[in-house]
């Protein structure tokens, strides 16, 4: 049994067409054939169902696959341990995040993490879609909302996250220290688009309410936001921790409450895969620095 046959194996079923699996792989779709069947050979079992041009895995197949997968995470894991013990203090690593939450974690964390590992490097990538890029392996380490329990990904809890309710200090509002969240239908909001997981966030709690919010003005990009709330174009809501860490003169924070809308904030991996310095580095880093800001935020 050769790696290359595993190789083609898992593309075969990724595909379920040997024609499509062959252009992936670049070789012929013959020669695939013939790399299937030697590996059905040395089994003795087959592993698809050839139904015309259509195929299935058939419970050999399906024991193979996931073997398979295995032994190659097996070899991801061990280059990435040498390769580690070629360079202690190198090494590259991509992290993703939601949209906006790069603000609230990264602008000062980055400039921390340069300073103390100075010869890794670090590439951080705002997504909506964070746990299936994980999943992928498009990114090393993300941070996003706890996701749906998937044994393939390791959950590592941060904080939970509140959110507020940020008016300019001139504001009819400013100067109370609550609201209740009701009351956000009859404000004149500016607000991230539909799309965003804050927007989403704060329109569940909106119909569990019995309402709708219809902000005024909707934006993409959270700078756009705090600049329209010191215009006083409208409020806004945003987590507080973010808000509190900005610490912008000119807007006013209001505690939103009866319901409080929260979320608990993560890190996510792939269990498989090998964690090298730098990421172990970047989650020791993190971890640290949100503990301090939160502690912060407690005083």
């Amino acid at each position: 049994m050769e790696l290359r046959q595993l190789e083609y194996f898992i593309a075969v079923c990724d595909e379920l067409h040997f024609s499509r699996a062959s252009e992936k792989l670049c070789t012929t779709q013959s020669n695939l054939s013939q790399q299937i069947k030697l590996l059905e050979a040395e089994l003795g079992v087959p592993l698809f169902d050839r139904m015309g041009k259509r195929i299935a895995l058939t419970d050999a197949g399906k024991v193979m696959l996931e073997q398979s997968r295995h032994v190659f995470a097996h070899i991801e894991f061990a280059r990435g341990a040498i390769a580690e013990m070629k360079d202690l203090q190198g090494g590259s690593l991509t992290i993703g995040v939601l949209t906006g939450d790069a603000d609230l974690l990264f602008d000062a964390l980055l400039v921390e993490f340069h300073r103390t590992y100075p010869n890794l490097s670090l590439s951080v990538i705002e997504s909506t879609k964070v746990p299936e890029q994980v999943t992928a392996g498009t990114v090393d380490i993300g941070v996003t909302t706890t996701p749906a329990p998937d044994e393939r990904m390791t959950v590592l809890p941060l904080f939970h996250e509140e959110f507020a309710l940020a008016v300019r200090t001139d504001h009819p509002l400013a100067k109370e220290k609550t609201l209740a969240f009701n009351q956000l239908q009859h404000l004149k909001l500016v607000m991230f688009a539909a799309d965003h997981q804050v927007r989403q966030l704060v329109d569940r709690y909106g119909m569990q309410e019995g309402f709708r919010l219809k902000p005024h003005i909707e934006t993409t990009t959270l700078s756009s936001l705090l600049s329209l709330v010191e215009q006083g174009i409208g409020a806004c809501v945003l987590p507080r921790l973010l808000l509190e860490g900005l610490n912008k003169k000119e807007i006013a924070i209001l505690s939103l409450v009866d319901p409080t809308p929260s979320q608990d904030i993560c890190m996510i991996y792939r269990t498989d895969r090998y964690l090298g310095f730098a990421a172990r580095a970047f989650i020791d880093t993190l971890k640290a620095y949100v503990q301090t800001a939160v502690d912060h935020a407690r005083k």
